[in-house]
């Protein structure tokens, strides 16, 4: 776990604690998150996931904005209870009161997506190819069945595989 990072969380936690003169119990905290969240906040686990990429690319303002966004997640939750909305006006109460931020709901950082597999299937009346996710591929080789809405026909794996 990076030492910034942690140092980020905990100085969030102490400032929470100085404005409402309490102790909050510290959460865990994991860089195993991917895909396009920056980061997430598990309430009832007490625990932080960040996106250990975009902390890498953004780490300035990923460790000045995110860490205390999802900080102030936990903080709001802990203070007003579990019925408050996630981005609610007690969650922005703590970005601008305790961390002295602008409340933004989503992050803008750059987003490198991975290129993507494709499965090529066919059907027997050879009406175009098919291009399947790794997931629907996977759910094929689990037994499900997909056909082709002209002939009715079982879909077929070709073998061929394509990055897309």
């Amino acid at each position: 776990m990076p030492h910034q990072l942690n140092a980020r969380v905990e100085a969030c936690y102490q400032l929470a604690e100085a404005f409402f003169k309490r102790r909050f119990p510290r959460p865990e905290v994991s860089l195993k998150l991917r895909g396009q969240k920056a980061g997430v906040a598990h309430l009832d686990e007490n625990l932080l996931r960040f996106n250990p990429q975009l902390y890498r690319e953004n780490s300035e303002d990923f460790l000045r904005q995110t860490v205390a966004h999802e900080v102030a997640h936990l903080i709001a939750h802990q203070v007003f209870g579990p019925h408050i909305r996630a981005h609610g006006e007690e969650w922005q109460l703590v970005m601008r009161g305790v961390y002295e931020l602008t409340p933004n709901r989503c992050h803008s950082y750059a987003i490198t997506r991975r290129p993507r597999s494709c499965f090529v299937y066919r059907c027997k009346c050879a009406d175009g190819e098919f291009d399947f996710s790794a997931q629907r591929h996977a759910l094929v080789g689990k037994g499900r069945r997909y056909v082709c809405r002209r002939c009715k026909g079982t879909l077929s794996f070709t073998g061929e595989k394509r990055e897309g």
